[in-house]
């Protein structure tokens, strides 16, 4: 067969040696050394990667038992995984483009001017790519997977210290990652939320589940969009006692009540010294009226306002307590919620023995159409009652919890009695008015589109 020529691997390696023009001086071999302990380092910076994030729980516990430096070194370093990760990047990073530098100087002082830019390019991208892939990444994650431990223990001193001089770099990639974190988590989680409530929504018509599984379900949907201040009783309706009043008293206002626990204060509400349990209180009932009760109160757990309460979930039952006081952004108190309150968003009404049903739902119901409600009815209930979305309302409530506030953010100010304010499909009428707050409300929903 005709010969067609030499083939382009020939080509290739002609062009490369008709190139070579430099000589191994002691400067070049420097380099050559330097370049070697760089590729070694990013190995081995590759390497800690895939050691310290691939430790299993069994390991993790045998560090723990192991008292000395190297151990201790790598549990702190794991406490803040996202700054180890930086950590590692930016070392890995400043590593490989010293390489890049390196290399690309060592070239130039071979091939010199003879060099073609194709003859630069080639020796760049794919051999010094190939060795920095091979050699920096690929071998050493290897080796990491199956020597994890001995990996972390060997690069824990070397990590510590490149956190400490790389934090700042390393603050600015953490803090970077957690916003865009943040706004990705708040949009996916917002949509999942919506399009699992739309989906419910769609198949309630058609389906076979029961009308209080749908409202457990939705509950749960929407359980880690409601804030604290939400389902909280407000501050006016809270049951608790001062901490000097007598014995008698106190027995008194426990039998009015009902209560398990109340809170305890000193002089006014904002000042929380505690919790008392009755169960606490119940084998020294038969005391004399000198007895000293405040000794048997507990810590107060105290919550922001804007705390989410499946989180606030998560702490109730760490914790083991069933009462929190909510305080607002000065330190106030603005009021108490319990574990009762928050199953209560995915089960519905709980009520025990000692509920007043009218009491606690704050409304009653004149037609189809028509409803009274008490003005610090919290939005969330009110929504509950009628059957419908409280986000219809996130627009306009502003800052606003409770039915009166809404109308008041509707009106701009203190209504008249009997006037009228409408919003989409609702109309609120002020029933009962005083100078500084509205005490009841009539609803009436429009039949036009009531099914909303």
């Amino acid at each position: 067969m005709e010969d067609q020529g030499p083939s382009f691997s020939n080509q290739l390696l002609s062009i490369l040696l008709s190139s070579f023009t430099g000589s191994f001086d002691l400067e070049n071999v420097i380099v050559i050394g330097i370049i070697f302990i760089l590729l070694l380092l990013s190995g081995v910076v590759s390497a800690s990667e895939i050691a310290f994030f691939s430790l299993t729980q069994l390991q993790l516990d045998g560090l723990k038992r192991g008292d000395n430096r190297k151990n201790r070194l790598i549990l702190l370093l794991l406490e803040k995984p996202k700054r180890l990760m930086a950590t590692i990047m930016i070392a890995n990073i400043i590593i490989n483009v010293a390489i890049v530098i390196l290399s690309s100087l060592l070239i130039l002082n071979f091939i010199g001017g003879a060099a073609s830019s194709l003859s630069v390019i080639i020796i760049e991208i794919v051999v010094l790519s190939t060795l920095i892939l091979l050699f920096g990444e690929i071998i050493p994650k290897i080796y990491a997977t199956n020597h994890n431990m001995n990996i972390a223990r060997l690069m824990s001193k070397t990590l510590f210290f490149a956190q400490q001089l790389l934090y700042p770099l390393s603050s600015l990639l953490v803090n970077s990652s957690n916003i865009v974190d943040r706004r990705i988590a708040h949009k996916i989680h917002n949509l999942t939320m919506d399009e699992l409530s739309e989906a419910l929504d769609l198949t309630e018509s058609n389906s076979d589940t029961p009308n209080e599984e749908r409202k457990i379900l939705k509950g749960i949907i929407k359980f880690g969009d409601i804030a604290v201040r939400e389902i909280m009783k407000p501050r006016i309706d809270v049951t608790a006692i001062n901490d000097n009043a007598s014995f008698h008293d106190l027995l008194e206002i426990i039998n009015e009540s009902g209560y398990s626990r109340i809170p305890i204060f000193n002089e006014n509400l904002d000042n929380v010294t505690g919790i008392l349990y009755i169960k606490d209180l119940i084998p020294h009932i038969h005391q004399t009226e000198d007895f000293s009760w405040q000794h048997l109160q507990r810590p107060a757990f105290f919550v922001p306002e804007y705390k989410r309460i499946n989180d606030l979930l998560q702490e109730f039952q760490a914790k083991k307590i069933h009462l929190a006081i909510v305080v607002d952004e000065y330190g106030g108190t603005s009021g108490i919620v319990t574990l009762e309150d928050i199953l209560e968003e995915i089960v519905g009404e709980i009520n025990d023995e000692f509920d007043n049903e009218v009491d606690e739902i704050h409304h009653s119901k004149i037609d189809d159409n028509t409803y009274i409600f008490e003005g610090k009815t919290l939005i969330n209930d009110f929504c509950k009652v009628i059957g419908v979305d409280d986000r219809i309302f996130q627009e306009i409530k502003g800052e606003s919890d409770t039915l009166a506030g809404l109308v008041l953010e509707l009106a701009g100010r203190i209504p008249e009695t009997n006037e009228q304010f409408t919003f989409g499909n609702y109309t609120f009428k002020p029933d009962i008015v005083d100078k500084r707050s509205i005490k009841r409300i009539k609803v009436i929903i429009n039949e036009i589109n009531k099914e909303e």
